[in-house]
């Protein structure tokens, strides 16, 4: 990273409603983090979208005035070629695969969502073996480039990539960030005076410290049944005794675990009147591009947050912001687990805090893991590493073990059931288990 000539990113999956808000936080932070050529990458699929999104993102550069010259490209190597960051926000088989990974486990009374339990799984398995490939052009035209994986489900990406590539990577969510705003918010302080510790893996962590200005607040939200939640989950509330015995605030993507049968009802109910989160998605996503394509909008719509997944690319840009200045702040990543925690497999992807630095990371041991947490996590992440294996080898037997060990099916049979259909419906995308 030459800091006298400017930066190339390439951002893979450009044509996502989610471009906005990565090129507004590349405005705001230009000074930090000059870049030179910005290219945004899709597929012929996307064609469509990378051009609104991609005419948009000129517009933002151009009233900002600053000299990023802004690419749109269906050519992949093209763009990562002599990259300096690689950031990827896909979704393989786009939103009608989405919808299929809500749809059908509901329909066997199974959770369904797209990172947790069968859909997260099928997921990973469409979503592994392309971002594998996308590392292979990275090794060979971008070695020294750093990737940024969003694309869910992230800890399992970033472990598949630690596991079967060289490539420097990084795995990020905005449930951290979007913790650490709510904790700010709570006691009306700016970002940079809260420091909470997360403990888990990506999408199942617990947050066991709560300082504000150097003050433990935990006991007290816990007392007050404080939590946090986000558009993509339902907003029922937890039991306070359960979590003042749990001593720790969960994510709100535990609610999946911890309040299965109202989670469950609540989907139902759901899919029986307007759809799933998949069919709420794909209105805002249209209302969005509708807004994209208005030839004077040159700012990112505030409408943008109702897609989800608000604050996502504000943690990439302060994730590339701190390698590039190497400032060695603390920042929520998933990283391998090395030895932080002794009853996972090192090799395994683990959402922990971490001080960034120029050469990368350097995850920080949690202060104190419970117990009674241990369980669940391992448990999930034997889930996790049967996947990845699976989506590399096309392995039904494999497969199916994943579908099992998952926590939120509930026997054999239906997941049996549930692999097969699953399996039939994304049959173009999964030719691995179709030899």
């Amino acid at each position: 990273m030459t800091q006298q000539q400017g930066l190339k990113i390439a951002v893979i999956g450009g044509g996502s409603s989610y471009t906005p808000e990565i090129v507004e936080g590349f405005i705001k932070h230009y000074d930090q983090m000059p870049i030179r050529e910005l290219w945004l990458v899709d597929i012929e699929e996307g064609k469509h979208k990378l051009e609104i999104v991609g005419n948009l993102a000129k517009r933002m550069v151009e009233e900002a005035g600053l000299p990023m010259q802004v690419n749109l490209t269906l050519n992949r190597r093209e763009a990562i070629a002599g990259a300096d960051f690689v950031t990827t926000q896909i979704r393989v088989g786009l939103l009608e695969a989405r919808k299929r990974d809500e749809h059908i486990p509901i329909q066997h009374g199974v959770i369904g969502q797209e990172t947790t339990g069968p859909g997260g799984m099928f997921k990973a398995l469409r979503t592994v073996p392309i971002i594998l490939d996308i590392c292979k052009d990275i090794e060979e035209l971008a070695p020294n480039a750093w990737l940024l994986n969003f694309t869910n489900p992230a800890g399992i990406v970033t472990e598949a990539v630690a596991k079967h590539s060289k490539v420097k990577s990084i795995g990020l969510c905005n449930s951290p960030i979007n913790f650490q705003k709510f904790l700010a918010q709570q006691y009306d302080v700016s970002e940079q005076d809260v420091l909470p510790e997360f403990v888990g893996i990506n999408h199942l962590h617990w947050v066991t410290s709560a300082l504000v200005k150097g003050e433990e607040k935990l006991d007290e939200l816990l007392d007050g049944g404080t939590t946090y939640t986000a558009k993509n989950v339902p907003t029922f509330g937890w039991s306070v005794p359960f979590l003042q015995s749990l001593r720790s605030i969960p994510t709100y993507y535990l609610k999946y675990f911890y309040m299965t049968d109202v989670m469950f009802a609540e989907m139902k109910e759901a899919l029986e009147k307007n759809g799933t989160r998949a069919d709420v998605v794909s209105r805002v996503e249209k209302e969005l591009f509708e807004l994209y394509q208005d030839v004077n909008l040159k700012v990112k719509p505030k409408q943008l947050e109702q897609r989800g997944g608000a604050y996502y690319s504000e943690a990439a840009v302060k994730l590339m912001t701190s390698i590039y200045n190497d400032t060695r702040d603390i920042q929520t990543l998933n990283v391998m687990n090395g030895n932080i925690y002794d009853f996972l497999p090192q090799d395994a992807s683990i959402e922990v805090n971490c001080v960034v630095t120029a050469q990368g990371p350097i995850p920080l041991p949690p202060q104190h893991v419970p117990n009674h947490v241990k369980g669940l996590l391992h448990a999930v992440k034997v889930y996790e590493e049967l996947t990845i294996e699976a989506a590399i080898t096309g392995d039904r037997g494999i497969a199916l073990q994943a579908m099992v060990h998952h926590p939120l099916v509930p026997s054999v049979d239906v997941a049996e059931k549930l692999l097969d259909e699953m399996l039939e419906a994304n049959k173009s995308y999964l030719p691995q288990f179709f030899k």
